[in-house]
């Protein structure tokens, strides 16, 4: 007869990896990531395929990953690099917007959502960080791998463009 595991940590035989912290970790934070990366990356079927890359490599790296300030900001940061390499393989125009309820739902306004349709994905990215995710410059820094001033240049630049487009007093 087997003993049962009674710790709260259960170890993956081939890796390692405390499975439950990840899975407690993945549970947690899937949907708000797919919702996050599927507006960065401009559609919800790349943003759950990029989401899910990024979440697998974090199992990989999970002894690593969860030792990070911010873990979720590692998978955003991996997400969007993915979704964007995707993005620049991909022969069809990708920019489009692909908008399901599970994302409209935290962006019910059309105008606002088209406008940051039209974001390129480098301030969508920081958008969705700073404003969907309500990370801190520096976590959205820490999280796209880029220096605070970046954040700053680019959410500032994203803003300019979204006024002009919602066409809003400065």
């Amino acid at each position: 007869m087997m003993a049962k595991n009674t710790s709260a940590e259960v170890k993956d035989g081939h890796t390692g990896v405390n499975v439950l912290d990840f899975d407690e970790f993945y549970r947690a934070r899937r949907v708000e990531m797919v919702r996050a990366v599927a507006l960065a990356v401009g559609g919800r079927d790349l943003g759950c395929e990029a989401a899910d890359e990024a979440f697998a490599r974090a199992l990989t790296r999970w002894g690593e990953v969860s030792g990070y300030d911010n873990p979720a900001g590692w998978v955003y940061r991996v997400a969007v690099n993915w979704g964007r390499s995707r993005l620049r393989r991909s022969s069809r125009e990708a920019r489009q917007l692909l908008i399901d309820p599970l994302v409209e739902q935290e962006m019910p306004e059309p105008e606002l959502l088209e406008a940051v349709k039209a974001l390129p994905v480098k301030y969508r990215a920081v958008v969705v960080a700073r404003f969907f995710l309500d990370w801190s410059i520096q976590q959205t820094a820490e999280a796209l791998a880029v220096p605070e001033g970046t954040v700053k240049t680019r959410q500032s630049r994203a803003i300019q463009r979204l006024r002009k487009r919602l066409k809003e007093p400065q």
